[in-house]
């Protein structure tokens, strides 16, 4: 059931994801934690799919929160002990408007069936089709932002570990920065206590989106948070872990003197969430589109219909690599605008443009690709994953028996079959 809830409903990891609940649980317990709304997984979906209803039923409880917003993954499978799906799934911070809030979900949609999260999904025994929630919050606009190990990460000690720098967190999670050093014991004694080097610090945009603002010279070595704080967040440590349990990996942000809690999950490994593009325009005419594809030319228009239902949009930038040679993928895409460059063992192969097709094989079989493609230009393309299109193929024959037909033509063309 497409469902879109307060934190403190977020109850289920099989519908919302574990952030999400994590988050749920947080709020139950009476932790800080900034106001937001959890989205089920099958709603993600509905919305990456142009559903105008669930849209418009996202837009209109989102407009409940204040702007801007953090819009964030939160996979059913994420974030686990044995699996992080850090530096897969995206994080978009400052969404300015609640109308903006459903191109960010179909961006974290799409990020959780990149070519990179499927190579992690291979290696780690997870080749399932990917099901994420997603996290709504108001964006703060903190003073200084981090992370907080409650067993130090690298050596096992049970004492905690914080690193700090200005402005939003992300420069820390991201590595833009040298940040504050402090440990701690577990009674909140401060062990060590050092001064990083931050040379930016990572702002909300008026209009949306971030920037990297320089930091003035005299701040760049200066501690961000004084002992009332750091001793705040050592308080905050024991709080996680008593609705937690141990060997917790926190990000908290101080705004106006407050101390919020962002995230709460268990000690894993993962690097830091990228951004994303800003989302594209909605399809104009798949099928129309998908008619072009020699793959599907000679489906009927009942069949181009049935297959263009499932196209979600996806945008990329100018300079994004939209798939690399050698890793896992499980989506085709066909480019609605824009260039791309293809490339094989570094040797150009091909440009192609609106009209133009790539990654099907990955429809059939979920191998390896077999070339590099890059946007030459800002790029929007419709994107089929597999694990939409073998449920369609296995259930309806005369479809699978067109594709065949076309998969033969290839083959004939490029002389691989008599």
């Amino acid at each position: 059931m497409k469902k879109v809830v307060p934190f403190s409903k977020a109850h289920e990891t099989s519908q919302y994801g574990s952030k999400a609940v994590g988050l749920g649980h947080a709020v139950r317990q009476g932790l800080p934690v900034p106001p937001g709304l959890a989205l089920s997984g099958d709603m993600v979906e509905a919305v990456a799919s142009g559903d105008i209803r669930a849209i418009e039923k996202v837009t209109r409880a989102v407009a409940a929160l204040t702007p801007p917003f953090a819009v964030r993954s939160s996979a059913v499978d994420e974030d686990g002990a044995a699996a992080s799906f850090a530096g897969q799934h995206l994080t978009l911070l400052n969404v300015h408007s609640a109308s903006d809030v459903p191109g960010a979900v179909r961006e974290v949609w799409w990020s959780a069936n990149s070519d990179a999260a499927i190579t992690y999904r291979q290696r780690v025994g997870l080749f399932t089709r990917p099901s994420v929630g997603v996290v709504v919050q108001t964006l703060l606009n903190p003073t200084a932002a981090g992370v907080l190990f409650t067993e130090n990460p690298v050596t096992g000690a049970d004492e905690r570990l914080i690193e700090a720098s200005w402005g939003l967190g992300e420069a820390v999670v991201s590595g833009l920065v040298v940040p504050d050093h402090f440990r701690l014991d577990r009674s909140g004694q401060v062990l060590e206590r050092r001064a990083g080097r931050k040379r930016i610090a990572i702002r909300p945009l008026p209009s949306g989106g971030t920037f990297e603002e320089p930091v003035p010279a005299e701040q760049q070595g200066q501690l961000c948070m004084d002992d009332a704080q750091i001793a705040a967040l050592g308080q905050l440590a024991l709080l996680c872990e008593k609705a937690y349990g141990p060997r917790r990996d926190i990000e908290w942000a101080i705004q106006d003197g407050t101390l919020f809690l962002l995230q709460c999950r268990a000690v894993t490994t993962g690097k830091a969430r990228g951004e994303a593009p800003p989302p594209a325009p909605p399809p104009r005419d798949p099928v129309a589109a998908l008619q072009r594809v020699q793959l599907f030319a000679d489906m009927d228009r009942r069949q181009s219909e049935q297959i263009a239902r499932l196209l979600k949009v996806r945008p990329f930038a100018k300079g994004e690599t939209v798939i690399l040679e050698g890793s896992g993928g499980a989506a085709f895409f066909l480019i609605e605008s824009g260039e791309v460059s293809v490339t094989a063992k570094g040797v150009p192969v091909a440009t192609l443009g609106p009209g133009d097709y790539f990654g099907e094989v990955a429809l059939i079989d979920g191998g390896p690709r077999s070339a590099t493609v890059t946007a030459r230009t800002d790029l929007v393309c419709y994107g089929l994953t597999f694990w939409e299109f073998r449920p369609l193929v296995e259930r309806n024959g005369a479809i699978a028996w067109k594709l065949l037909q076309a998969l033969a033509k290839r083959l004939r063309a490029a002389g691989g079959s008599p």
